[in-house]
């Protein structure tokens, strides 16, 4: 039914749904029997038909019927319920391990021993959210990088947080966990078919909460093999092409292009399209001392964030050239115009310095 918990696509969520149908049901005929008794009172002793109000005190029996049937009750629904929690935290024998980490406001995956790690940002266009367009099937459930596990394979959670407390929440595995600064929570599934699976953030975790949604693939374990393959080559493709990159140069034209993709994908949801925040809460940076001042103290705002606040640090989250295009394209947007530029040499020289 529409307005049901669904069953889910794992054996612990079909759990969670038959211990929540078995309970509503318990509850269903506790409410039938105890107002069909009232009610069945209130006509059968009505006042029409003579009946006198009856003067008694205390009953043993009834006070032992009303203590022991409600435990009986009681017991009957904490042994599936205590069952299911049980099965619910039994994280061991894990085949694959994900360390999941919010931050505000993404996700970041990281699966252990296999050198594949990234982050997984909203990808809902900042044009349906402004309502300049219509709102697509997914709108505000879509990610650039969703999650992507094995079928049939038992999946093993290590949830945390690098800022504030959020919450992983994907319905369809019964699996709610926080993810709280300093600290790592379990949770674990095993889906039984492959297919597209959506959640949430589903902690109060700031301004961006309803814009960090999760996504996870499910695949066949062949299909998902091959994926976890190709995107660990990627990866180190990746790092091997930014290294080469130290040596290149790119012009203006193609830093400012690149430099505002990643603003809108990174920056935009704080300090707006136009460059000027939100008076009180984000800064903005058309006219800003950082995007006008010296350029080594932007790169360390940009690079290692302000701690206190909701500006992170993006040297983890994006590449050398992702970074240098960004700063550019601050220092000349929204009419700053400071005509200089920020290459990939300048960001590997300001980190390679500040780690001496």
């Amino acid at each position: 039914m529409r307005f049901n918990m669904t069953e889910g696509v794992s054996a612990v969520s079909r759990n969670v749904y038959d211990l929540h149908m078995t309970i509503l049901i318990i509850c269903a005929l506790i409410g039938l029997v105890v107002f069909g008794v009232m009610f069945w009172a209130i006509w059968r002793h009505r006042q029409d038909k003579g009946a006198k109000a009856a003067h008694f005190h205390e009953s043993t029996k009834v006070e032992i019927l009303w203590t022991l049937i409600p435990f009986l009750i009681l017991i009957g629904m904490a042994i599936p319920a205590t069952r299911t929690l049980i099965a619910m935290e039994d994280t061991a024998d894990a085949d694959l391990t994900v360390q999941v980490t919010g931050s505000q406001w993404k996700w970041h995956y990281r699966y252990f021993d296999d050198e594949v790690e990234y982050y997984s940002l909203l990808a809902t266009p900042q044009v349906q959210i402004d309502n300049k367009r219509s709102k697509g099937v997914n709108y505000l459930l879509e990610v650039d990088r969703p999650l992507v596990l094995p079928t049939g394979k038992k999946v093993r959670f290590l949830i945390t947080s690098q800022d504030v407390i959020h919450s992983w929440w994907v319905p369809a595995f019964a699996v709610k966990k926080d993810a709280n600064p300093g600290f790592i929570n379990e949770a674990w599934t095993r889906i039984d078919q492959p297919g597209i699976y959506r959640g949430q953030c589903a902690e109060l975790c700031g301004k961006g909460h309803g814009f960090m949604p999760i996504v996870v693939i499910a695949k066949p374990e062949d299909e998902f093999n091959q994926w976890l393959s190709k995107t660990r080559t990627e990866q180190l493709a990746a790092k091997e092409q930014e290294q080469k990159l130290l040596a290149m140069t790119m012009s203006r034209d193609e830093l400012m292009k690149l430099g505002e993709k990643i603003y809108i994908g990174h920056c935009a949801a704080c300090h707006q399209a136009n460059g000027e925040g939100v008076p009180g809460a984000f800064p903005s940076l058309k006219g800003s001392p950082i995007a006008m001042g010296p350029k080594a103290d932007h790169l360390e705002r940009v690079l290692h964030g302000k701690p206190g606040t909701a500006m992170q640090a993006f040297a983890n989250q994006l590449s050398l050239q992702e970074l240098s295009a960004v700063i550019t394209y601050e220092r000349n947007a929204w009419g700053n115009n400071k005509g200089d530029e920020v290459q990939a040499k300048d960001i590997d020289a300001f980190l390679k310095e500040k780690s001496r």
